[in-house]
């Protein structure tokens, strides 16, 4: 058995007090997180397209993945008023244009048109998945949970989560079936202020449960 290191030196702090760093460690240590590259439509029909670092998927069958709005935001807005939505992977060669979609912009901007990118008309959904993307996932919203405290008050944010309903993946990214996620280049948000990792071969390893 591995000896766990002795930590006699520790920065212990309450989150309701502060944390007394220039930047908020939180983030930092739960990551690099999945991006949550979503698509929505407004119900007058504007298309919206964000990155969301607070992202996962939650379940196998039916599956369920959720992105967390820390306001209402557009994405938010349109999942409720339309209960739908489409997760596009982000990769490093689309990292600049995600970027580009991070832009505080009013609801009538599309930015499909600010970054440059494709809308691509979904199988199921009426939102369209960016033609860019590798990996789409179409979505119906299952649920928009308020979130909140240990004493019950609200949060300031709200948690969506949607069935996928239709997959797209890129066929060169099936290697004899299997999705190969090092090849896919996927990218993934770190803690800092502009912290980012890529998904590579190098970081590959295997390690088979124990029976």
């Amino acid at each position: 058995m591995t000896a766990l290191p002795l930590h006699t030196r520790l920065h212990s702090y309450e989150p309701r007090v502060g944390h007394g760093l220039p930047h908020d460690p939180f983030n930092a240590i739960v990551g690099p997180r999945p991006i949550g590259w979503v698509s929505t439509r407004a119900a007058c029909g504007t298309l919206n397209l964000a990155p969301y670092s607070f992202f996962n998927a939650f379940n196998y069958t039916p599956p369920l993945i959720g992105f967390s709005s820390t306001s209402e935001k557009d994405s938010l807005r349109n999942a409720r008023a339309t209960g739908e939505f489409v997760w596009n992977l982000v990769t490093r060669p689309l990292a600049e244009a995600m970027n580009a979609t991070c832009a505080a912009v009013p609801p009538e901007v599309d930015e499909f048109q600010l970054a440059g990118l494709t809308p691509v008309p979904s199988d199921v959904v009426a939102v369209p998945r960016v033609g860019e993307s590798p990996v789409a996932f179409e979505c119906k919203v299952t649920q928009i949970i308020t979130l909140q405290g240990a004493d019950g008050s609200p949060a300031g944010a709200w948690l969506t989560m949607g069935e996928v309903v239709k997959v797209h993946i890129a066929q060169a990214l099936l290697v004899q079936g299997v999705y190969d996620t090092a090849g896919a280049q996927h990218i993934l948000r770190g803690g800092g202020p502009a912290d980012y990792f890529d998904v590579t071969p190098a970081q590959l390893f295997k390690m088979a449960r124990p029976r």
